[in-house]
């Protein structure tokens, strides 16, 4: 297989487009360093297309190993034929390869491998011959392998019934290890096959709806495989793959039965039957298992990616002090202040709930930390008695009358994570889990993603199933996310906790620990050039990170932009083309872009000697340096009273942030504690397949109330308003 060739026929790519991306990964760049820095070479390919190319180049990489390898391996056996080669050649995946080396392929003693060792196999290429007629009875043939006189008493074959099922059960293995039958079977058993579960405990569960269940392999989602899979790990459920034998049995009697008239047909036919029934069928269920689960997981992997990356882009809430408060009953409510930096000011703790309620004391306190520090938004977690703490605070500002400070509840999801975390300690080492909950609550609101990045992304609840997938394969790709979010916006070297700096391209945990340190020893970075004096960055790295670092107070203008150092002369020989000086940059730049889309941009490029790309790239940085792409997205919303879900009716009309999209709907915060969930049948008057075509996490939505079940706790909400 040419794997270059191939990946741009899959990804409707030019070969040499390929050819050159293939050539950036294998020289250590990263994604986020490609995508931005080098779009001339690939064409402006995005960060998204560039991780799908790569994981697929791994995966045919690892293919073409197997293919090598498993022809390495026949060859030695002295078995290999132009036709294994051919078939290993025209292999697309890695199932196909295994089942060629199969026949080939050291097992434990087999009923078959026995058998030949008992030397039935000639007997066995007899029955296979399916002549029209032959000597003997075939049972007469099979007398003449009776062999009482074996040393080994596993050898021994007593009669011509014994020899005849040896000779069978070598025709049986030859069949299931037929490479061909094979696959043909699992599209068979995908194309017709039955996915049933049933009740394997007299108890109730929540996948009581999963009793008495089938559904269609080829139709049934990943979510209902996900969670039949879970029920079945729980045994609360017995899960099976069930298909029509007669589909399959067909398929193998038209390909092996060669002479109906034939004596060794019925032989033959109870082979076949037994290959199926005995070898293939378990083997072909577990397979096409298998294979629903990696289908249902990477489509679980792609929603909680594409989740993770709109909760972490989403708005910051700049400039304004937040009162972090972290709800609890019997060791009290944490408060904490984060000033507009996020720096942490003050604390305190109130007791506003049971069983040690001083709702008096409490106002006090809060009051006293909103009107000292000029507090703008109290940040509530949603977690235990965050309901009591919305209606205390509610009150409280309501009591103050100041209808300028507004209070919104913040998932707390992961906030304990972070709390009782290394890092936690190392941050606030004299504080703890709970205050440095608070302090996580109120940051988390200011900028989300400068905080969620201290937590594993899998506890962060934005997921479906996460700990039933492959955990290795469910870190690589939410760590691709949070790198290519974190570096799409940048993050300030003087500022940056180390968490937040190892995701920037080209520099891994340690050296993010050594730019803290070098910083602490040091004071503040005064330009990006500095970060190659730190331990273990050199020039590759500086290469890879250099233009996702921001120094805002760095002589040199650029040093707080995008633009990469590599392209610095070619930005400042641009604006001295047009008369502009470096202290013009972000601002009087507005009419750059159509000074230069006047002049041509390609021939503006051609003149600086960069590509084109990078030319609208570095005009975009000079008119708006330091800027943060999250800055157009639509703010949270800040609420001033509160609601319950006894004050909801039918068809009241809400506005509500989208917190999570999974397969079958939305749940969306409306500002009662309880999400409410759109049914994806509910999102849009189109007909839609998925709920991420409409609706994305952060995104702020009108809704109607539909349903209330105060009972269960459940909300049900429409967008078809």
């Amino acid at each position: 297989m040419n794997i270059i060739n191939e990946i741009a026929k899959e990804f409707n790519l030019k070969v040499s487009q390929v050819e050159a991306t293939v050539a950036l990964i294998d020289d250590g760049n990263t994604i986020p360093f490609i995508a931005r820095y080098r779009k001339e070479v690939t064409g402006s390919l995005d960060d998204t297309v560039l991780r799908d190319l790569d994981e697929r180049l791994k995966y045919l990489r690892n293919l073409e190993a197997r293919k090598a390898e498993v022809l390495k391996l026949i060859e030695e056996q002295g078995k290999l034929t132009p036709e294994i080669v051919e078939a290993l050649n025209k292999a697309q995946i890695l199932t196909e390869v295994e089942d060629i080396y199969r026949p080939f392929k050291p097992k434990r003693e087999t009923r078959a491998s026995l058998a030949r060792k008992k030397g039935l196999e000639p007997l066995a290429i007899l029955i296979m011959e399916q002549r029209n007629t032959y000597d003997k009875p075939i049972i007469e043939l099979a007398e003449a392998y009776i062999n009482t006189e074996a040393e080994d008493k596993k050898l021994v074959v007593k009669t011509a019934e014994d020899a005849l099922n040896g000779a069978k059960d070598i025709i049986a293995e030859d069949i299931s290890d037929n490479a061909e039958y094979r696959k043909n079977i699992r599209a068979i058993t995908f194309d017709h096959g039955v996915i049933v579960s049933k009740q394997a405990k007299e108890e109730d569960s929540v996948y009581s709806s999963y009793y008495d269940y089938n559904e269609s392999v080829k139709k049934i989602p990943g979510h209902r495989v996900l969670a039949i899979n879970r029920g079945e790990k729980e045994e609360f459920l017995k899960v099976d793959v069930t298909v029509e034998a007669k589909f399959i049995l067909d398929y193998l009697f038209g390909q092996i039965i060669t002479n109906r008239k034939s004596p060794a047909t019925e032989h033959v036919e109870a082979a076949i039957i037994d290959s199926y029934d005995r070898l293939i069928k378990p083997s072909v269920e577990r397979e096409i298992r298998a294979s629903l689960f990696d289908d249902a997981s990477e489509g679980a992997i792609k929603l909680f990616s594409d989740n993770l990356k709109h909760l972490l882009m989403g708005a910051p809430l700049k400039g304004k002090t937040v009162l972090g408060y972290d709800p609890g009953y019997r060791t009290g409510c944490k408060l904490a202040v984060v000033d507009k930096t996020g720096k942490y000011i003050d604390w305190d703790v109130i007791y506003p709930t049971k069983p040690r309620e001083d709702i008096e004391g409490s106002t006090k306190k809060v009051e006293r930390l909103i009107k000292k520090y000029g507090v703008d938004v109290v940040a509530i977690g949603n977690g235990t008695a965050s309901k009591e703490s919305e209606i205390f605070i509610a009150g409280v500002l309501k009591g103050m009358g100041n209808p300028n400070v507004k209070y919104i509840m913040v998932s707390e999801a992961g906030a304990s994570v972070y709390s009782a975390s290394k890092l936690g300690a190392e941050e606030f080492p004299d504080f703890d889990v709970t205050q440095r909950s608070a302090i996580s609550i109120a940051r988390r609101l200011q900028d989300p993603l400068a905080e969620l990045v201290k937590i594993d992304p899998k506890s962060i609840g934005v997921g479906q199933y996460q700990h039933d997938m492959k955990q290795a394969r469910l870190d690589e790709a939410l760590g691709g996310v949070v790198e290519d979010c974190v570096n799409s916006i940048g993050v300030d070297v003087n500022t940056a906790s180390y968490s937040l700096l190892s995701y920037i391209s080209g520099i891994n945990m340690a050296s993010a620990k050594n730019i803290v340190k070098y910083r602490e020893e040091n004071g503040e970075f005064t330009k990006r050039s500095e970060l190659l004096k730190v331990p273990k960055i050199g020039a590759k790295a500086y290469e890879q990170c250099a233009g996702f670092l921001r120094v805002p107070d760095s002589k040199e203008i650029l040093d707080n932009t995008g633009v990469h150092p590599e392209s610095y002369e070619a930005a400042k020989k641009l604006l001295k083309k047009f008369d502009y000086t470096l202290e013009s940059v972000g601002a009087g730049l507005s009419d750059l872009r159509q000074k230069c889309a006047k002049y041509g941009t390609k021939k503006l490029s051609e003149e600086l000697e960069i590509g084109e790309p990078t030319l609208l790239d570095i005009i975009g940085e000079l008119e708006k340096p330091g800027r943060d792409v999250r800055d157009s997205l639509p703010l949270p919303i800040l609420r001033d009273d509160v609601l319950g879900m006894e004050d909801l009716s039918e068809g009241m009309v809400m506005t509500g942030t989208v917190r999570n999209v999974i397969d079958f709907g939305a749940f969306v915060d409306i500002g009662v504690h309880q999400d409410g969930l759109v049914h994806v049948s509910e999102i849009s008057e189109k007909y839609i397949k998925h709920p991420s075509e409409a609706l994305s996490v952060g995104d702020i939505v009108t809704v109607k109330i539909k349903g209330v079940d105060l009972n269960k706790k459940r909300i049900s909400l429409t967008m078809k308003i």
